[in-house]
C-alpha cells in the first residue's frame, strides 16, 4: 500500500560518528558531509534532531533520545576508536529500540569481511573473481595473473594502489607482506578483471531495484595498473587518479547488458542481506558481470554515485534522502 505519512510527522535522529583519531580537517570535513544529509532531510520537510557519536558509548548517547518518536538515519560507520564496528553500531542501535535506516547487523558484519562475502557469492552460484585469502607471503598454487592483493576487512579502498594490481610471483609475494604487516590482517588476492567498471546503486526492501548504473569511464588510463578506483580515486579530488577517471551516468548499456547486470546485482544485494539502500561494484568481461564488493552502507554524500544516479532519474538530493527514511518508516511501529 502507498505510504502517505507526511514528511513534517516523521521526526529524524540523525547518527553519525567522528572519530578522535580524525585530524580537524578530517573532522570538519565530515561534520560538513552530514550537515548536507541532514539540511536535505530538513528541505523535505522532516524535523531532524543531530546525534554525533564521539565516543564507544553509544547507548548512553540514544538514551537521550526516543525510539518512539524518531527515525533514526545511520550515518554512523565505527564506534569511535573500535576498528571494524560497522555491525555492532546497529546492533546496540537495534538494542536501544530504535528503527532504522540500512542494513541490519549481519549484512555489514557479513559484508565488512571479503572472504566470507566471496564465499557466500559462491555459495549463490553470483559471479565473483576467482580468489583465495593468504595469511603468509608465501603464494604457492597461485598462477593467474594479473591479479589484484586487497585487505580481507578495510573499506573505502583503502589499501588499493596502482602497485595492488601484480603481473607475476615476485610481486603477488611482496604485495601480500606488505597487507599482513601494514594492516594486520590476511591478504585476499582475486583474478584481475581488466574489463569495464560499473557502480550499481540498488535500493528497496522487499522489492529492491536499480538507480540509473554509474560506469566507471578509465578510456584515459593506458596503464593497466592505473585502472583501478583507489581510495585517492575516489576522495582525492585533487590527485591525478580522481582526474583521470570520468563517471558515465547513466552507463551505455544494452537492454540484454541492463538485464544482465540487473539480475546479478538484485541476486547480490539479496544473497547478502541489504536493506533500504547499497552499492555494488561489478567488473565485466567476456559477457560476465562479476561481482567485485557489495557496500551495503554506501556513501551518501551528495556527489557520491547514489545521490548522482538518482538526480538522474529525476530526484533530488532531498527527495533520495526522504525516501530512504519513508523505507525505514515502514518497519517501525508507529508510522508503519
Amino acid at each position: 500500500m502507498p505510504f502517505t505519512c507526511a514528511a513534517q510527522d516523521l521526526p529524524v535522529l540523525f547518527l553519525y560518528n567522528i572519530d578522535p583519531g580524525w585530524t580537524e580537517e578530517e573532522a570538519e570535513a565530515a561534520r560538513q558531509a552530514n550537515r548536507k544529509m541532514a539540511d536535505a532531510l530538513r528541505v523535505a520537510g522532516h524535523p531532524v534532531a543531530h546525534a554525533e557519536v564521539t565516543d564507544p558509548d553509544l547507548p548512553s548517547l540514544l538514551a537521550a533520545h526516543s525510539p518512539h518518536e524518531q527515525i533514526l538515519f545511520n550515518q554512523c560507520e565505527s564506534l569511535p576508536g573500535v576498528p571494524h564496528s560497522e555491525h555492532e553500531v546497529v546492533r546496540l542501535i537495534e538494542a536501544s529500540g530504535f528503527t532504522y535506516t540500512g542494513a541490519p547487523p549481519e549484512a555489514l558484519r557479513l559484508t565488512g569481511d571479503k572472504a566470507e562475502t566471496k564465499r557466500l557469492l559462491d555459495a549463490h552460484n553470483i559471479p565473483t573473481p576467482v580468489w583465495r585469502v593468504f595469511e603468509e607471503p608465501c603464494a604457492a598454487g597461485w598462477d593467474l595473473f594479473p591479479a589484484i592483493v586487497k585487505t580481507v576487512r578495510e573499506h573505502c579502498s583503502l589499501s588499493l594502489t596502482p602497485e595492488s594490481v601484480v603481473m607475476n610471483r615476485g610481486e603477488l609475494e611482496r604485495r601480500i607482506a606488505h597487507i599482513l604487516q601494514r594492516y594486520d590482517q590476511p591478504a585476499l588476492v582475486e583474478d584481475f578483471i581488466d574489463g569495464r567498471e560499473f557502480h550499481v546503486p540498488v535500493w528497496g526492501d522487499g522489492i529492491p531495484m536499480l538507480l540509473p548504473v554509474v560506469e566507471m569511464d578509465f578510456s584515459a588510463c593506458p596503464s593497466l595498473r592505473d585502472r583501478l578506483c583507489t581510495y585517492d580515486a575516489k576522495f582525492s579530488p585533487d590527485s591525478l587518479e580522481y582526474a583521470a577517471i570520468n563517471s558515465l551516468i547513466p552507463a551505455p548499456l544494452n537492454e540484454q547488458e541492463l538485464a544482465a547486470l540487473s539480475d546479478v546485482t538484485l541476486n547480490a544485494y539479496r544473497a547478502t542481506g541489504c536493506r533500504d539502500y547499497a552499492r555494488l561494484d561489478v567488473r565485466k568481461r567476456g559477457g560476465i558481470f562479476y561481482v567485485l564488493d557489495v557496500n551495503p552502507n554506501a556513501d551518501l554524500d551528495n556527489e557520491a554515485s547514489i545521490a548522482c544516479a538518482a538526480e538522474c532519474s529525476g530526484l533530488s538530493y532531498s527527495e533520495l534522502m526522504t525516501r530512504l527514511v519513508r523505507l525505514a518508516a515502514r518497519r517501525h511501529p508507529r508510522f508503519a
